[in-house]
């Protein structure tokens, strides 16, 4: 028969035994919770930490277009997009573009949508991820305002804005630097001189010195782009195939030439000289100002109406005393130089004139021969996309402008080093 297995009794603390027992308990649960706490602090510091150093800054709004906004992890999208399209140039030097360029996305986004022209995000996401490019939220929007950009002239100024045909004349235009200058050009071409040979002789002007005076057809705006003045253009249009117009004033076109009138005063030493000048648009005026000079009349009110370099009109035609230091850099030109240090020049004495190519002078006088004309003539491809560009640039203008108060891009200044040195390190510099 088998033997009764004896049964344990429970075990009985004692009093003091049960106490010291229940205070390990206690103190493993402190030391439990004391542990856990420590952990969650690690973690919300960890976390307080990325929040205030990470996902705040690049959530922080730093540009707001009217009811648009674009926080900074949008504007470092964009400035490391534009700095790898521009390895060239520092990463601080493409900053300084960057809120243009994304002011300018999003007025285009805006205006071109009332248009009928609008880019799907998703789309442009889509083909930039199929061709293995990045495809942040910066990259997309350069994409889509290059797609705006170019649909914008297609779509909208290359049919609606810019006709396919103009108004144009075909002229050969010199600008001379007197009157007498161009009559005497114009009897040479009236006796059947080559307009490029005249060209050659008395053109002052910088496009007539590149083409041999002949802008071929054109458009009124294109042609007055190329000859920055409207005087030839105006008699152009309104003139004969074939007729030469008399020489046209003009007070505002700038030539390459100018004549000085030198007056050595004095002496203080072998390389200083006291100096009166005056620097004028043409021989013929030069002439006739000096003439006016020997008679007495006022250097300043001279100087003050028709000198065209500066310190001189400024000054009243009184430069004062010049000092040469050495014979590698000019004082004021070479050619004005070699007479105002000369040794051998007189004092008290005006100069001849002395041409000199250094400084432009204003005003001068237009020959023109209309040599062909025609109304609504075809435009060149190139003239038509220089107009279209013209009518889109003009627009994006007048977006800016119309907008301006609700342009912000004072929040990217307080950010503004952190964001740099973000896109350094995403550029891997």
């Amino acid at each position: 028969m088998a033997k009764k297995k004896k049964e344990e009794k429970p075990r009985e603390y004692t009093r003091r035994q049960l106490s010291h027992f229940q205070k390990q308990q206690r103190r493993q649960r402190v030391i439990f919770i004391s542990g856990i706490s420590i952990i969650v602090a690690i973690v919300l510091i960890v976390m307080l930490g990325w929040f205030f150093t990470e996902y705040r800054p690049l959530h922080r709004t730093v540009i707001r277009v009217a009811d648009s906004e674009f926080n900074t992890s949008f504007y470092i999208d964009t400035l490391v997009a534009t700095a790898k399209e521009n390895t060239d140039q520092s990463v601080e030097v493409v900053n300084t573009s960057v809120p243009n360029i994304i002011v300018k996305g999003e007025l285009m986004r805006m205006a071109a949508e009332p248009l009928g022209i609008v880019v799907d995000d998703g789309q442009v996401r889509e083909t930039l991820e199929d061709s293995g490019l990045p495809s942040g939220d910066g990259y997309v929007a350069l994409a889509r305002t290059r797609e705006l950009e170019t649909r914008l002239k297609n779509e909208y100024f290359g049919v609606t804005v810019v006709p396919g045909a103009e108004d144009q004349v075909h002229i050969q235009a010199l600008l001379a630097e007197s009157e007498s200058q161009a009559i005497e050009a114009r009897d040479k071409l009236i006796n059947g001189e080559n307009f490029s040979v005249i060209v050659d002789q008395y053109a002052q002007n910088i496009y007539s010195s590149y083409n041999e005076g002949d802008f071929g057809w054109r458009e009124s705006s294109i042609l007055e782009q190329e000859l920055d003045s409207p005087v030839p253009i105006d008699w152009a249009f309104g003139a004969e195939p074939g007729d030469i117009s008399p020489p046209l004033s003009d007070n505002e076109s700038y030539k390459s030439i100018g004549y000085w009138l030198i007056n050595v005063v004095g002496r203080p030493s072998d390389n200083a000289s006291s100096v009166q000048a005056l620097y004028l648009s043409s021989e013929e005026q030069a002439v006739e100002i000096k003439a006016r000079l020997e008679a007495g009349e006022s250097l300043a009110t001279l100087a003050d109406t028709y000198s065209q370099y500066t310190p001189s009109r400024e000054k009243h035609g009184e430069l004062g005393i010049l000092t040469k230091t050495d014979n590698t850099t000019p004082v004021v030109s070479d050619l004005f130089d070699v007479y105002a240090f000369g040794s051998s020049t007189q004092l008290g004495k005006w100069s001849d004139p002395i041409q000199d190519i250094k400084f432009s002078t204003q005003g001068g006088y237009w020959l023109v021969k209309l040599v062909e004309k025609e109304d609504d003539r075809p435009l060149s491809d190139e003239d038509r996309q220089y107009l279209i560009d013209e009518a889109y640039n003009d627009w994006l203008t007048d977006l800016h402008l119309q907008y301006n108060s609700e342009i912000d891009i004072s929040g990217l200044s307080d950010v503004l080093s952190w964001v740099i040195d973000r896109a350094k390190k995403e550029l891997g510099y």
